[in-house]
């Protein structure tokens, strides 16, 4: 049994800081060193590998250890770093170059890392696109990219369709998993260059890519909507996605030493970590908080095509997975399960989760079902890389609402909604933070970026409070977005799809509340008197413009305009409780 799944005697034994400064004391394994970081001194890991290829050099020291799972392909370490630099090489040799940007655009598969590590061997930008989003979605992000190489799987290239042709600046696409039936001399199959999964081991030992790679140059864009209704391009350093790989192993460590207990320290000998891996790696999560770490450690990915709660349970008990989660849905449905006792679930270790409104007694119920695993969830965006604070095991009990303490390279402060003063503790304003996992700004929005940044600080748009420990809680989110499942739907664009509508005149978007989704989209309109549509109408004309987790699940009409403050800004408070 994990040792943190019993009950302590007394808690906490020390403060978070005292566990902090021993977790990275001098010579310690999460020792801290001061460095400049675009003008700003900057707290940052001594011993985190500087950039990914430093990562996929640790990847290559896995040998035979089995790295990804999917469906009946099996991948090991030695058979992925052969993939990756035989990709890496075709790359160089088809003219990718340190500075450009690839597209990657797949669900989660083995091609999916191979690509991303590849890519960033080459010095490249890798730009993963949401692969949920619609065509339109997706052709804007390539262009507004500049990406040069593309790749997709079958199902979005064809998606994509002729509004690649609206692509000039794309100069190569290869195609994963599909016959890419196509006159477009740019594009060719993946697997005339790789081979299929089983064929990997067998590739040539081919050499690292001759580029220089520095910590704090461009490795990714990853593009979060914003609330103007158009996509922003967040870049990411190697060293803002390597932050990530401490974060939760330090979190775990002052677990331990909270409750007076002392961190194992890792060993080459432990068993292999397995985690179920169904947030989509095009997510910061996915990506630099779940696949960057697994690779550097040694751990083992197991995909799912999509998410089936019956087949994780049965994934759970036939590879041994050691961490489930990723947002409150995947744990409900895990724990409620009506065939959940007839599988074996013993070596869950860890129940995390984040990106979604988390109910209280979740932690509650992993306790009691999963009593020797840990639960925890914790708080980030596109922004900060992946997952800036955390909240694991007794501490999440307590303050189960709370999403945790900063990470010790992190700082938090809550400002004022203007942004003109530091709130007092357990004060309610605006979430700013800062750290080496903040980005550096967005792609080509010199405005944005100077709104957003100030002074190495990451204006969040979350409004939250922090306790005399540090522990963050947040209140409500200051931007207009909602959160489905971990996916954030942004009203305007919604309502700018239903304001297309000929017969909508008034259009306003608001969160229904879902028990394990944690809310789901619901609209409101009024229609122009002489029109007339339907319900269903008007979602399925969103449908055509949106990915299907931004349609609204319900459209309620309203028989005047929408009500709307003094500033002329729609009162959504009000509009709400049309839901309840």
């Amino acid at each position: 049994m994990n040792a943190l799944s019993t009950p302590p005697t007394a808690f906490p034994v020390v403060s978070i800081r005292e566990a902090h400064a021993a977790l990275t004391a001098p010579g310690a394994r999460f020792e801290l060193e001061e460095r400049l970081i675009r003008g700003h001194p900057t707290r940052v890991w001594k011993n985190v590998p500087a950039t990914l290829r430093e990562v996929f050099l640790a990847a290559q020291g896995h040998g035979e250890r089995a790295f990804v799972v999917y469906e009946q392909e099996r991948v090991s370490y030695a058979a992925f770093c052969a993939a990756v630099l035989t990709l890496a090489h075709e790359l160089r040799a088809q003219g990718l170059k340190r500075g450009d940007r690839l597209a990657l655009v797949m669900r989660n598969l083995p091609e999916w890392p191979v690509t991303y590590f590849a890519a960033a061997l080459c010095g490249a930008l890798v730009t993963p696109l949401n692969a949920w989003w619609s065509g339109h979605e997706l052709q804007y992000a390539l262009a507004d990219s500049g990406a040069s190489f593309a790749v997709f799987d079958a199902e979005r290239h064809e998606r994509l369709g002729e509004q690649l042709a609206a692509c000039p600046a794309l100069r190569r696409i290869y195609v994963a998993r599909g016959g890419a039936s196509t006159v477009d001399p740019r594009v060719s199959l993946l697997e005339s260059v790789l081979g299929r999964t089983e064929g990997w081991a067998a590739l040539p030992r081919l050499p690292l890519p001759d580029v220089e790679i520095a910590a704090d140059d461009d490795a990714t864009i990853f593009y979060t909507s914003g609330t103007t209704g158009k996509p922003k391009g967040a870049i990411g350093t190697h060293r803002n996605v390597v932050t990530n790989i401490f974060t939760q192993a330090v979190a775990l460590g002052r677990a331990y030493l909270r409750r007076g207990e002392t961190p194992p320290v890792p060993s080459p000998s432990d068993p292999q970590r397995v985690s179920l891996l169904v947030v989509p790696m095009f997510h910061v999560t996915g990506c630099n908080a779940s696949l960057v770490p697994a690779v550097f450690l040694g751990g083992k990915l197991v995909l799912m095509r999509k998410w089936e709660p019956a087949l994780a349970l049965e994934l759970i008990e036939r590879e041994r997975i050691t961490v489930a989660g990723g947002v409150p849905t995947i744990a409900w449905q895990l724990l409620e399960h009506p065939l959940r006792e007839n599988y074996d679930l013993s070596s869950l270790e860890s129940v995390s989760y984040g990106g979604a409104p988390a109910a209280p007694e979740l932690v509650r119920r992993i306790r009691a079902v999963f009593p020797s695993s840990v639960a925890g969830n914790g708080w980030g965006m596109t922004e900060t890389s992946g997952t800036f604070s955390s909240n694991l095991a007794d501490d999440y009990e307590l303050r189960p609402d709370s999403c945790g303490p900063a990470s010790p390279v992190g700082d938090a402060k809550i400002m004022s909604i203007d942004g003109t003063r530091e709130l007092a503790l357990n004060e309610v304003g605006e979430l700013w933070v800062r750290g080496p996992q903040v980005i550096r700004g967005y792609w080509n929005l010199p405005e944005a970026t100077a709104q957003t940044f100030v002074d190495g600080w990451l204006k969040t748009g979350d409004l939250a409070r922090i306790d005399e420990e540090g522990f963050c809680f947040i209140v409500d989110r200051a931007k207009d977005i909602l959160i489905r499942g971990g996916e954030n739907i942004y009203c305007i664009q919604v309502e700018s799809a239903l304001y297309e509508h000929p017969a909508v005149m008034d259009a306003a978007v608001v969160g229904i509340p879902h028990r394990t989704l944690g809310e789901e989209p619901g609209a409101i309109v009024h229609l122009r008197s002489d029109s007339q549509v339907g319900e269903q109408e008007l979602r399925a004309f969103v449908a055509e413009r949106l990915a299907a987790f931004e349609v609204p699940v319900r459209v309620l009409f309203w028989p005047e305009p929408l009500p709307r403050n003094e500033a002329g800004k729609i009162m959504k408070r009000e509009l709400r409780k049309a839901f309840v």
